[in-house]
This record gives C-alpha cells, sequence and structure tokens, in this order.
C-alpha cells in the first residue's frame, strides 16, 4: 500500500485536520513514512502569517529536491488562495484542496494512486459544514492513532480537539479568514457529541471545541437548533469528561447564556481566550471588531463574577494602520487592567483583499516594532506575576509524559527545609534540588518527574515518588512550589 507524509502550517484546526487525514489514510491500509520515502505528500497551509504563500511553494521546493518521485496534495487556507495555479510550475502537484475540500482529501489520494496522471482540485466552499462522519470510522477500540507527526502516534491520549464550525462572516478589516475558510457553517450536534464520546471512550479527558468563532455555533442556516450554551451543557453532561476548553470566542458574541454556563459547569477551563485585537476604541472601530474597550471590560466583570478564579489570554495587533501613541498606550492600559496571564502579540501585517490592505495610513515597520517590545515587555511581567501567585496554592494537574527532565532525591520533604537549596537554572525548565558543598543535582531513583498541565493551561512539572504509580491522562492534587519563567514545579499532595 503507498507511503504519505504530513506537512502542517497554522493553527490548532489545521493541526486536527491533518491528524483526522492521517488517521483516515491508515485505515485505508496506507502507512506514514518519512518525507523522503513517502509516496504522497499531504501539505495543510495557513494564511495568517506574512508572507505565507512564499513559505508554501518554498516547502513544495524542498519536497522536490528531497524526494521528486512524491505526489503532494496542498489543502487549508493557501490552497484555497491560489487554486489550481498551483499546478503552474509544481509538477509534483496533483491535488488542491480548500479548507471544506480537507474532507475530499483521502478519496483524492486513492484516486491518485489509481490514475497516477489525474489532478485533482476541490476549492468550493459548502453550503453546510463538511463532516467527515462517514469516513471517520470508530476509533475508540484502536491502540495507537496517527497523528500526521510521523513518530507521535497517540496510545495515552490525555487531550482531544473537536470541530465544530468552520469559517467566519465577521470579515475584520485586517483578516483572511471568511476569505480562506468561508462563511461559518455549524456542524451537527449529533456529530459533535458523537466524536467527543469516542475520545471520552479511548480515556481522554480533557476535550478543546474548535472554531473561528465559537459563539455563533448554530446560528448559520446549516445549525439544528443548539446554541453554543446549550451545546457546551450537553458536551458537559458527557461522562468522563474533566476538563472542557473552547478556541476561539468573539467578545462580540458573547451572550450572557454563555458566560451563565461558565458559572455553572464546573467542568469548564477557568482559562479562556478572549481576543482583544487592540485597546483603542478608534482602532477597534476600524478593525470592525463591534465592540468598544467599554463592553470588552464588562464582559471580563461578568465572566468573573460567573467563574471568580477564571484568568484570561488575548490576541493582540500592534501598529495597525492609523494608531497613534495614544491609541497604543490604550493597549497597555487595557492589557494592564484585563490583567491577561499571556497574548499572542503581533505587528499588523497585509493580507491580500482585506480592507486593512487598502488603508493608506500605514505604520513605519520600526515604530510598529518599538512598540511591539514594549508590549511584550510589559506581557511578560504579568505572565511571571501570574506564575507567581500560584505559588502555595492547591490544585490539580493532569499528567501527560514523563518529563525530559532528570530525577531529583527528596524535593517534597527538603522544599519547606532548605529554600535556599533550590537552584534556578535560567532558561530552562529545571528547578533541581543540590549538594549545599558541591553544587551539583542529585540524582535520584525513588523520584520521577511527569509533565502536565493545571486547569488554566499551565505547564506543570510534578515530582512523583515511584511507588505512586501513575498514567499519562490521571489528574492528581498538587501544592505549587515554585514559579519559573514558563512553568510551575509541584509536590503531590
Amino acid at each position: 500500500m503507498p507511503s504519505f507524509h504530513c506537512i502542517t502550517h497554522g493553527c490548532q484546526m489545521n493541526v486536527n485536520d491533518s491528524a483526522w487525514v492521517a488517521r483516515s489514510l491508515v485505515l485505508m491500509g496506507w502507512h506514514e513514512s518519512d518525507m523522503e520515502n513517502a509516496d504522497f505528500v499531504f501539505l495543510n497551509t495557513c494564511s495568517v502569517r506574512e508572507k505565507p504563500q512564499h513559505r508554501v511553494l518554498s516547502t513544495l521546493g524542498v519536497i522536490r529536491d528531497t524526494n521528486p518521485r512524491a505526489k503532494v496534495a496542498v489543502a487549508g487556507c493557501v490552497a484555497q488562495q491560489m487554486g489550481e495555479t498551483l499546478w503552474e510550475r509544481n509538477a509534483h502537484v496533483h491535488i488542491v484542496l480548500g479548507s471544506d475540500g480537507v474532507a475530499m482529501a483521502p478519496r483524492a489520494f486513492a484516486r491518485i494512486a489509481k490514475h497516477p496522471n489525474l489532478r485533482l482540485s476541490h476549492l468550493d466552499f459548502t453550503d453546510t459544514f463538511p463532516d467527515r462522519d462517514s469516513q471517520l470510522l470508530p476509533f475508540k477500540e484502536q491502540e495507537s492513532l496517527p497523528t500526521g507527526t510521523l513518530g507521535a502516534s497517540l496510545k495515552n491520549d490525555t487531550r482531544a480537539f473537536v470541530n465544530i464550525m468552520q469559517g467566519c462572516d465577521n470579515y475584520c478589516a485586517y483578516c483572511i479568514v471568511p476569505y480562506t475558510r468561508g462563511p461559518r457553517k455549524s456542524r451537527a450536534t449529533a456529530s459533535i457529541l458523537h466524536e467527543c464520546k469516542e475520545w471520552l471512550a479511548r480515556g481522554t479527558c480533557d476535550i478543546t471545541l474548535l472554531g473561528q468563532n465559537v459563539n455563533v455555533f448554530g446560528e448559520d442556516d446549516g445549525g439544528d437548533g443548539t446554541s453554543f450554551s446549550q451545546l457546551l451543557y450537553k458536551v458537559a453532561e458527557l461522562d468522563g469528561i474533566k476538563r472542557l476548553h473552547v478556541v476561539t470566542p468573539h467578545p462580540r458574541d458573547f451572550s450572557n447564556e454563555i458566560v451563565q454556563a461558565y458559572g455553572d459547569l464546573s467542568v469548564l477551563a477557568p482559562r479562556l481566550h478572549l481576543p482583544l485585537q487592540a485597546g483603542s476604541d478608534a482602532i477597534l472601530k476600524s478593525m470592525g471588531r463591534g465592540y468598544t474597550n467599554t463592553h470588552y471590560l464588562k464582559l471580563v466583570e461578568n465572566l468573573k463574577k460567573a467563574k471568580p478564579n477564571i484568568a484570561l489570554s488575548t490576541d493582540l495587533i500592534v501598529g495597525f494602520p492609523g494608531e497613534t501613541e495614544e491609541d497604543f498606550k490604550e493597549t497597555l492600559r487595557m492589557v494592564k487592567e484585563v490583567n491577561f496571564i499571556s497574548s499572542f502579540s503581533f505587528a499588523y501585517s497585509d493580507r491580500p483583499g482585506t480592507r486593512a490592505s487598502e488603508m493608506t495610513n500605514k505604520i513605519a515597520p520600526a515604530l510598529q516594532q518599538e512598540r511591539l517590545n514594549r508590549l511584550i515587555v510589559q506581557q511578560a511581567e504579568q505572565e511571571e506575576q501570574w506564575l507567581k501567585s500560584r505559588e502555595g496554592i492547591e490544585t490539580e494537574v493532569l499528567l501527560e509524559a514523563h518529563s525530559k527532565k532528570p530525577k531529583y532525591s527528596n524535593i517534597m520533604e527538603s522544599h519547606q527545609e532548605r529554600p535556599a537549596s533550590l537552584i534556578h537554572q535560567e532558561n530552562s525548565e529545571i528547578t533541581a534540588l543540590s549538594n549545599p558543598d558541591t553544587n551539583t543535582v542529585e540524582p535520584d531513583q525513588n523520584n520521577t518527574s511527569w509533565q502536565g498541565h493545571d486547569s488554566w493551561g499551565n505547564t506543570v512539572n510534578v515530582i512523583i515518588p515511584n511507588h505512586l504509580e501513575q498514567k499519562a491522562g490521571s489528574i492528581v492534587p498538587v501544592r505549587i512550589l515554585r514559579a519559573k519563567r514558563h512553568s510551575l514545579l509541584a509536590e503531590l499532595r
């Protein structure tokens, strides 16, 4: 049977799509291979970052030079933009799949395998969510699942991502998504619940519901009468679920019912990614975001009333056309007032076809970078303060894998008595106990370091005695001992 290799650029939805393609091909009898020896290469693309088409063409060149006999399928957002022009000067590209066309990938691969001279394209947007249940097949009983990342098959699954909708109707001035993902389309509720049950039956207990704007799930013509808030309650009721996350909501569409769900549902994670994009009302209006900073702050206030322990992260764009120094200072103010624990922050860059790309009052790149640097410094201080505030609290950690860090001796017993002997190694995730005489790490065969995440999404390294057997997917009670630059160290309690 043929072999395949996946290359994925971009968001978690693309990662999810590639994993589904890999699962489907393996179910067809194909096998995963390295790029050098694969019969087919699946290249899943993204348009969000700068110069995405250049990156894709560069990758196609690498594939051609590394494995000239491989037939390539280009999928995703750049494929949607470039379409069949990808066939020009790329003789090894045989399949072009737009965002909705990814559902056709397994059948397209099978056709090209039988008819190697064919070229296929699936670029039309569909009227309804391009579901894949007929090809998904039950996977709960399978020992391991391919992820689309060679050598990273899932055996002990701890977290799963489930698409609930695709596309967006917002047309924010800077955003390419409506053009590359098409209009919003909601997946059938029964299909979503079926996939969630499949993951939970495999032992997964942490599920993230994915969509470009999850708040408006069910409100398009393809909706089946279930709203997003109702979907949250339905998923939260499933046997075995311990944590539920959502990515990504839009502040404008955050209804009172969704806020109430955060108060009612204990499994709904206290970490929420809520894109702000800019702090200035003038810039928010120019972006077409549909809310003001006052509206955003009121939403944050309501969320904190509903779920007092909630922590927020966000997306921010610096140097949008027309942004003044006062506009930028409003962004800094909002970042501080909301107290974001982290943010994805970028300097604005044009995306072809968007309204912002036609704006003439662009900000000089040097000024964009200077402002971005100031924002990054402020955000780093807030992240450090957030992690520091976790020291001493008792919480739970979902164990995911043995940490790559060494084993350390007596850390639980010694933390309180000898805090001076804890050595902070800059730029690492290690907090080690050292011998005060030799200042060297003492390996310990009695303890093992595990890595996982708490309910807020913080990376936590937990020192666990070997006689207490643990497995990936376990949720264990811990006490946070120490904050690192980007992670936490904990002990069992």
